[in-house]
């Protein structure tokens, strides 16, 4: 026999809508990273790079071929 979890009566909470001001900031803080990602791995080497070095190269070197980036 099925038991279920929730009487039969039991009300079913609203689902209260999100406003766009609640979710900006979020929004914004994450496409700001994830364009500092995309730098790091499509971009930190050679003429553009902002560290010096072969470091970020070799920390995201699979990543970057992984996304199809060329790196030598």
């Amino acid at each position: 026999m099925a038991q279920s979890v929730a009487p039969a009566d039991a009300a079913v909470p609203a689902i209260t809508p999100l406003s766009l001001k609640a979710i900006a900031p979020w929004a914004v803080f994450i496409g700001l990273l994830a364009l500092v990602l995309l730098y790091f791995v499509g971009a930190e080497q050679g003429a553009t790079a902002l560290v010096s070095g072969e470091g970020i190269h070799e920390w995201v070197h699979d990543g970057r071929h992984l996304l199809g980036f060329p790196c030598h």
